[in-house]
């Protein structure tokens, strides 16, 4: 009877993946009454907890927790959590090496410290086959780690949040992280299913501040500067076409200029100088005459 239970409970995950997630979340036991300490693993983009007697890490934006041979997970670090399969473990998750489990399995013993849990050997040829490749991987190129949820320490005790609803709306205001591991990021939708819009909600409001921001001042500028910008030229305008009517003066000075001697000064080109005062000496010489 169990195992067919299982199978409907698998079937009915794999079915209906955005159902009601408090239908599919257990309870493991875990009740931490504040935000655990966690410490980055050397070489590796995951966290553990080295004060906790459980097996608590962080990877992708999630926690992850072995506990009686099974994997678990939850956006936060007091659940409510969700079992993973074997098959939906992330790889780096299967890396961790043996002595960053501040509880291990009694199968543990006699395995490498320093090296990850001989899972093939623990979950036998097909699941090996399956994944095969999990515990090779290039160690000079580890992705980097993901940022710690830090504003969840505020949420501790009596503040913690119970339901799922208003832990993806606190996730939604203060973490922005996306997963980048495709195994990882999959079980993070399936666990934040709003998760999915969060850049557009996020962004909505932010982009409307900003385009306020912007508009705000072409807003008050609007009315004011660019209109008299225009009319400044209007006023103006008789002053200006003084010039235009100075410019058009040359020709009747110059026909003045013979009978004085006072615009001699500014002709200062020779032939105007010796110019003038021969027409002068003629009219003259005429008088005279």
């Amino acid at each position: 009877m169990l195992k067919i239970r299982h199978v409907f409970i698998v079937l009915g995950m794999l079915l209906y993946p955005l159902a009601s997630l408090a239908d599919v979340s257990v309870s493991i036991g875990i009740n931490l009454p504040v935000y655990p300490n966690l410490v980055l693993i050397p070489g590796y983009p995951v966290y553990y907890a080295p004060r906790l007697q459980a097996n608590f890490f962080f990877y992708e934006g999630m926690y992850w927790v072995y506990q009686d041979d099974k994997w678990y997970t939850s956006s936060w670090y007091n659940g409510p959590w969700w079992f993973v399969s074997e098959e939906e473990v992330p790889l780096f998750v299967l890396r961790i090496p043996v002595r960053y489990y501040r509880q291990p399995p009694a199968f543990f013993i006699g395995w490498r410290s320093d090296a990850p849990p001989r899972w093939g050997d623990h979950w036998g040829h097909d699941w090996e086959q399956q994944r095969s490749g999990w515990d090779r991987w290039n160690h000079r190129a580890v992705p980097a780690a993901a940022p710690l949820p830090v504003y969840q320490r505020q949420y501790s005790r009596g503040r913690y949040p119970e339901q799922v609803q208003q832990q993806q709306e606190l996730q939604r205001q203060y973490y922005r992280f996306q997963p980048r591991d495709p195994v990882a990021r999959q079980r993070y939708q399936a666990v934040q299913p709003v998760q999915q819009v969060n850049p557009q909600q996020r962004g909505a409001p932010e982009e409307r501040g900003a385009r306020q921001d912007i508009r705000l001042p072409h807003q008050q500028n609007a009315p004011v500067a660019p209109h008299p910008q225009v009319q400044r030229p209007i006023p103006d305008a008789p002053g200006q076409e003084q010039p235009r009517d100075h410019m058009q003066l040359p020709t009747p000075v110059q026909r003045e200029r013979p009978q004085g001697q006072e615009d001699r000064p500014q002709g200062k080109p020779g032939r105007e100088v010796t110019h003038e005062p021969r027409q002068g000496q003629d009219r003259g010489r005429d008088r005279n005459d």
